[in-house]
């Protein structure tokens, strides 16, 4: 990779001036502050907007990543190692333009525990160079100091966390991007997993309003939602499993909260498939659920594209973690503690049941398959709506028995084939991109630069036309999962 000092990389924002470098022709910007740190007595508290600065502040190096303990998504040896609360940082690449480009914004994933937008797998340099667009990722506090719901305990105590990062992100984007080249009018966010859950609640958010024009959610995960009442129980246990009164919270150890809040989420695994960590429903900033928002049109109509991979669960049924139910007992259980009346009905939509490749399909449809469906039913009468199901694998995946499991699809689209993860599902990606890499990405870019898909068919509950992305075709499909989608019609 070549790196350049370039005066070209100067950018004049609202609040003082940033020098970037260049770096394989791509400008670059990293480690820029949207919004005031969460430290100190600000560790709980919403985010708060930037000091302006006097002078040139470099942007050349990564901000901390959010605590968080070893994932394979950021396992690499380029990937940044300093972990920290000072995390609320952007990543910018953008190319050399004389006119105002489209903006995509990631919001990375991991479960609202893992993750950050510094990461490899991520990198935006492949999507700004190839598809004349600014880059911008997202890094988000996550775990105990974000994902972790503790709004009811009073004063000092900000709700969603997490997603009120990602709207000062995206405020910031407003004001900002036209420094970098890129037009506030055409921003499109995306996301995968816990990122695309963000994509839909902030489709359902008062506050995302007027922040961006398009949307796209890769594999939404949208149990993670829980309302206010179970999010409320779980905070004041969390108090007492603390032993501290929350006045000390701001003070106390990291390695205290974060075994709490690890405690927390290992009971609340028991009770499928609302976890400890994730967004609330029934606040100000999210008052409904996303599904229930779209059902009652309370939504910002925007250009959606969604979809899910058709061996979501495949990879977490090496675990076999309870929130996401892939042998007969835990879908046992899942269904004595969630719906134990539908449990025949919906295992009928599953003919190999109890089959290991069907329990593991009932288990990305408890998670991924079923609420996006009814996502999709629900959003597609107010706006545009495309949705995908990708089921192009790797000899790698193969040889492993995945599939097309949960996450396998970003290297694709960010053209990552470098990044750690990405050397191991597509070892000769650097080398050979694959076709279905360059579809996608390019299918992505013309969606984020035109907001329209002529190849594409429109979603509507009629037909529920679906994108079937293979290795080296992709087909429009009518409901190709309808007997599992009319399996769960109801529970979502």
């Amino acid at each position: 990779m070549t790196v350049v000092a370039d005066p070209s990389t100067v950018a004049h924002t609202t609040l003082g001036a940033l020098r970037g470098t260049t770096e394989s022709g791509v400008r670059v910007w990293r480690g820029i502050p949207y919004a005031q740190q969460p430290i100190g007595e600000r560790r709980f508290r919403a985010p708060a907007p930037v000091q302006p600065w006097a002078g040139v502040r470099d942007a050349v190096e990564h901000g901390p990543v959010p605590p968080q303990g070893r994932s394979f998504v950021g396992g690499g040896r380029d990937d940044p190692k300093i972990r920290d609360e000072a995390c609320l940082t952007l990543t910018i690449w953008a190319p050399a333009t004389d006119t105002p480009l489209p903006v995509m914004v990631w919001i990375p994933g991991g479960a609202f525990v893992y993750g950050a937008g510094q990461l490899q797998l991520y990198n935006g340099s492949r999507l700004a160079a190839n598809g004349d667009v600014v880059v911008v990722n997202v890094t988000y506090r996550l775990g105990v100091f974000g994902g972790f719901e503790l709004g009811d305990l009073g004063a000092g105590f900000a709700d969603n966390l997490c997603l009120r990062d990602q709207i000062a992100a995206l405020r910031w984007v407003q004001d900002n991007i036209d420094a970098f080249g890129g037009d506030p009018r055409r921003v499109t966010i995306f996301g995968e997993s816990a990122g695309a859950t963000s994509v839909l609640a902030l489709l359902a958010s008062p506050a995302g309003e007027g922040l961006f024009a398009r949307a796209i959610a890769q594999s939404p995960a949208l149990p993670l939602i829980a309302d206010r009442a179970t999010r409320a129980k779980r905070a004041h246990e969390f108090v007492d499993l603390v032993g501290a009164d929350p006045a000390a919270f701001p003070v106390l150890p990291q390695r205290v909260l974060r075994r709490a809040a690890g405690e927390m989420q290992r009971r609340s695994a028991q009770a499928t498939p609302t976890l400890a960590y994730g967004l609330t429903y029934g606040v100000d900033l999210l008052p409904r659920h996303p599904i229930d928002a779209a059902r009652a049109g309370e939504v910002n109509p925007v250009p959606l594209i969604v979809g899910t991979n058709s061996h979501e669960a495949s990879m977490f049924a090496w675990s076999k973690p309870p929130m996401l139910p892939t042998t007969a007992d835990g879908i046992d259980a899942y269904f004595d503690r969630v719906a134990p009346d539908a449990r025949n009905r919906v295992l009928a939509g599953y003919p190999d049941y109890p089959r290991r490749r069907a329990q593991i399909a009932v288990g990305s449809d408890v998670m991924f398959g079923a609420p996006t469906w009814a996502f999709a039913d629900a959003y597609s009468p107010h706006a545009t709506t495309h949705v995908y199901r990708f089921d192009h694998t790797t000899w790698t995946l193969r040889m492993l028995g995945l599939g097309a499991t949960h996450g396998s699809e970003i290297v694709h689209i960010q053209h990552s084939y470098g990044s750690y993860l990405g050397r191991k599902i597509h070892p000769l990606g650097r080398r050979v991109q694959p076709a279905v890499g360059r579809r996608m990405q390019r299918t992505w870019l013309n969606f984020a630069t035109h907001g329209e898909l002529e190849d594409w068919p429109r979603y509507d509950s009629a037909r529920r036309a679906t994108r079937v992305i293979r290795s080296n075709r992709d087909v429009s499909v009518d409901d190709p999962d309808a007997l599992r989608r009319q399996a769960w019609a109801g529970l979502y």
